[in-house]
């Protein structure tokens, strides 16, 4: 019985090595005879192309590996506020969908199925193209809320300028710390008492008050560089100071976002509707408002059937971010996989180290969800 388990596996497992092996002495052999070098010394060679958009300090004749970290962070700052941008909107238009308000519950269904059967790449061309490349040149746009300009170039806004900002990430990280304890606390005194404490309102004055507090004692500085037209050329003309978001990052991200937030409405949508009738009018029926209807009783069991499909969703947020590259969006592909590649001909070291990223990011999203996904589940007695 034991040899009956044991020998498929040993099979199927000889297949995939003989496999394996059979395309890695192929490609091994075809590279000996054109000539081909194997190996990631390139690395440290210097890149010798720039970069428009990077996160840290580039220019070309930093290295290889520099370049590779510049599109890494541009990829994962895409992904991040895509992931929170269309999470957010997600949840506001799937509760909207189950409306009893006709004009609210129609309007949402609208975007979903309007934004959802657009392919992803025409959205990006429609941001990118049509409505961004509409926008005033920088000598003639207009001055916008907190001294912020909208330009064809990108969006200027004020910048902050920190001095100690090192005291301010401490005072951040232990705010955390302290409302991750505080959450930990109110959700016991739930568990055991039945008391609700007012958990967002005391997190949101932790995160702001401490740093705040800090500040107000001298513990660090915090002044703001704003944005001011230079005039770079007799006709051209750009903004010096404050921070400047390219509009390739604007249209990928509203893209992402918009597209994503369709699938992940109607991800909430079904998790709510899939919990019983009975249970929203026993709820109701204790004098619970709607609110609190929906925060203690729906939502908690609701998220068991969000968060499964949710986490493929952020998956192709991740993933659809390499789209980037048709708007010429500095993000892993284009620099990495599509300027370094061509450049140094490493196509199979290239192509590998660009594959293995993107499933280790895939791989510690997948995780991360799964371990909240295993957090919020409901034990049963």
């Amino acid at each position: 019985m034991k040899r009956d388990k044991i020998l498929p596996q040993a099979i199927t497992l000889l297949f995939i090595v003989l496999i394996f092996g059979f395309f890695t002495m192929n490609a091994q052999i075809n590279m000996e005879n054109r000539g081909i070098e194997f190996g990631f010394g390139f690395l440290k060679q210097e890149a010798s192309f720039d970069i428009q958009f990077s996160l840290i300090d580039y220019d070309g004749s930093h290295s290889y590996a520099r370049a590779y970290l510049v599109g890494l962070l541009n990829t994962l700052l895409v992904a991040f506020i895509g992931i929170i941008l269309s999470t957010l909107l997600g949840i506001v238009v799937g509760i909207a969908r189950l409306s009893p308000n006709y004009l609210i519950k129609k309007t949402a269904a609208f975007y979903v199925e309007f934004f959802r059967n657009i392919p992803l790449l025409l959205q990006i061309f429609f941001w990118y193209f049509a409505a961004l490349r509409a926008l005033p040149m920088p000598e003639d746009a207009n001055l916008l809320l907190g001294s912020s300009f909208m330009t064809i170039k990108g969006l200027y806004t004020p910048a902050p300028v920190w001095e100690n900002f090192g005291i301010f990430f401490t005072t951040l990280i232990l705010a955390l710390i302290l409302i991750f304890f505080v959450n930990r606390y109110a959700k016991k005194k739930q568990e055991e008492e039945g008391r609700q404490l007012p958990k967002f309102l005391i997190s949101l004055s932790i995160f702001i008050g401490l740093p705040l507090l800090t500040f107000l004692a001298g513990g660090f500085d915090l002044s703001f560089s704003f944005p001011e037209l230079k005039q770079l050329a007799k006709t051209a003309y750009t903004y010096e100071g404050g921070m400047g978001i390219p509009p390739e990052l604007i249209a990928l991200t509203l893209a992402l976002t918009l597209y994503t937030a369709t699938f992940i409405a109607e991800n909430v949508r079904a998790g709510i509707q899939g919990i019983g009738k009975g249970q929203k009018e026993a709820a109701a029926s204790i004098g619970l408002t709607p609110t609190q209807v929906l925060k203690l009783v729906i939502m908690p069991q609701a998220l068991r059937i969000i968060i499964p499909p949710t986490t493929n969703q952020y998956l192709n947020l991740t993933k659809n971010s390499s789209l980037a590259a048709a708007i010429a969006y500095p993000d892993l592909v284009l620099v990495f996989a599509g300027t370094a590649m061509m450049q140094t001909g490493r196509a199979i070291e290239i192509v590998a180290i660009t594959m293995a990223t993107y499933l280790s990011i895939s791989l510690a999203i997948s995780l991360l969800m799964n371990w909240y996904n295993k957090r919020i589940a409901i034990k049963e007695k």
